[in-house]
């Protein structure tokens, strides 16, 4: 009699799920393709793969999970103000304008606008879903072993894949 095969570290999982937020659907795979993540490699967030642990192809779960375990709380030092001057021309001006800045290092970094007083822009750092508490439907549709090359890369690679 062969083991059924369950969701652990170092599986690919595939899964088709839909993501609320907020009681709005936020994302979904629904007319997509699944998801597919290395399982234990930190490619979801925390509270949801660990909801997954142990579950079957096939198998459909409802999960609520806590910003502490997802993308964290609001951090109130993750906002910047920027003269209003000191913004390219082509960047419009408006709250929820999503804008890529460079940090000192040259790494990039994703902000959005939150507030606009004045001449003053305040800058969001924070990921858009902190603070949420996400509610996920998930459902596991395809569930294997990770290559070897897929577990020392972290990630899962298609076909044709190459570093």
């Amino acid at each position: 009699m062969t083991e059924e095969l369950k969701v652990k570290d170092g599986h690919v999982v595939s899964m088709e799920y839909t993501l609320k937020v907020d009681g709005d659907v936020a994302d979904s795979s629904e007319g997509g393709e699944p998801l597919e993540f290395v399982h234990g490699a930190g490619n979801i967030i925390p509270g949801l793969e660990r909801e997954m642990t142990g579950m079957a192809v096939g198998e459909s779960k409802y999960v609520v999970v806590a910003a502490v375990d997802a993308y964290g709380e609001q951090d109130d030092s993750a906002f910047m103000d920027v003269p209003r001057n000191q913004f390219p021309k082509e960047i419009p001006i408006e709250i929820g304008t999503e804008i890529q800045v460079q940090n000192q290092n040259g790494q990039p970094m994703y902000s959005r606008i939150d507030k606009i007083e004045g001449d003053n822009v305040r800058l969001n750092f924070n990921h858009p879903l902190a603070g949420k508490e996400l509610h996920f439907a998930v459902k596991v549709v395809g569930l294997r072993d990770a290559t070897p090359e897929e577990k020392e890369h972290g990630h899962v690679h298609q076909p044709g894949h190459h570093h």
